[in-house]
């Protein structure tokens, strides 16, 4: 199929056919992070700015790699030092940066629905890189990726997602792709922290992780925001960890070879214990070189890339 669409808001809007695309797409483009030229030209005289009001270490960096990688120029917005801190509005940054005509934006903000309300300003296609507590497309994308590395097929694969499910776009986003792709997900954490209205995404819910541990294929811990902790939504970190930390004991009870996933950035010995993290069912490492591949992807069709030729 042809991709069609001039922006990636959100999981939700696409087909299964289309994320299968993206992540076809991918494959070729992991190959040429392997090369000993990292270096396409692809996307000579082309633009990207990345706009990120958020902190971000990961995905700032691997969508700057990926658009390096296609040979793009890139440039990326400062907010804390911008005009921003000065009372600019998101809709006079969008009118600002469509006068320097770029021909993608990747934006990360903290208010749900940031990168639609972009889209509808600018001419360039939008990649939305976090907005609130709404989707993460790309940390999706390439978390099925992964996933998909070391098992041909999710139908019906056992995905488990564990932790702060209430505050994760992270989570949103997976369950809108994994589903698609015809998984099993089910969502774990306390119940201050689970909300009910998932249960609509044809997603089980349980607050009991070790309930669910036997015959899970994937075992995926989000990061426990610690201000949550503080907000008095669960006792402790200690009790947290000890009914809802991911460690190797617990992962025995899976009967399987279960993968181990997490988006970043860890809190060791919270949601995961470090011998779980260095384990070799751990592929955490393996996500972030797959994030490079997957944006590169997102980049090379949004540009009207053909998804069997990509240099």
């Amino acid at each position: 199929m042809k991709w069609n669409r001039k922006d990636v808001l959100q999981l939700e809007d696409l087909s299964r056919e289309e994320i299968e695309l993206i992540l076809h797409t991918a494959k070729p483009m992991k190959e040429i992070l392997f090369r000993p030229i990292k270096k396409l030209p692809t996307f000579r005289g082309k633009s990207v700015i990345n706009l990120f009001y958020e902190n971000s270490t990961r995905t700032k960096t691997s969508f700057e790699t990926a658009a390096k990688v296609l040979g793009a120029d890139t440039s990326s917005l400062a907010v804390a030092q911008s005009s921003v801190n000065k009372g600019e509005s998101l809709y006079d940054t969008a009118r600002t940066l469509q006068a320097m005509q770029p021909d993608i934006v990747v934006i990360r903000h903290a208010s749900s629905g940031a990168a639609q309300f972009l889209s509808k300003i600018l001419k360039a296609g939008v990649i939305n890189a976090g907005d609130g507590q709404h989707e993460h497309p790309s940390q999706a994308l390439l978390d099925l990726f992964t996933m998909k590395e070391h098992m041909e097929s999710l139908e019906g694969k056992k995905i488990l997602i564990v932790g702060d499910v209430l505050h994760s776009r992270v989570a949103r986003s997976n369950v809108w792709s994994l589903t698609k792709l015809g998984a099993e997900v089910v969502l774990i954490g306390p119940p201050t922290l689970l909300p009910p209205e998932m249960k609509t995404l044809g997603v089980k819910m349980n607050y009991n992780l070790d309930e669910e541990l036997p015959g899970a294929d994937v075992v995926m811990a989000l990061r426990l925001q610690l201000e949550r902790q503080q907000a008095g939504l669960f006792p402790s970190l200690r009790e947290y960890s000890q009914v809802y930390g991911i460690n190797l004991e617990r992962l025995e009870k899976t009967g399987k070879n279960t993968l181990i996933l997490h988006p970043g950035p860890m809190n060791r010995g919270v949601e995961i214990s470090s011998e779980a993290a260095n384990s070799p069912n751990a592929v955490i490492e393996e996500q972030v070189t797959n994030g490079v591949a997957i944006r590169m992807a997102l980049m090379y069709l949004l540009m009207g890339g053909n998804a069997n030729v990509v240099a």
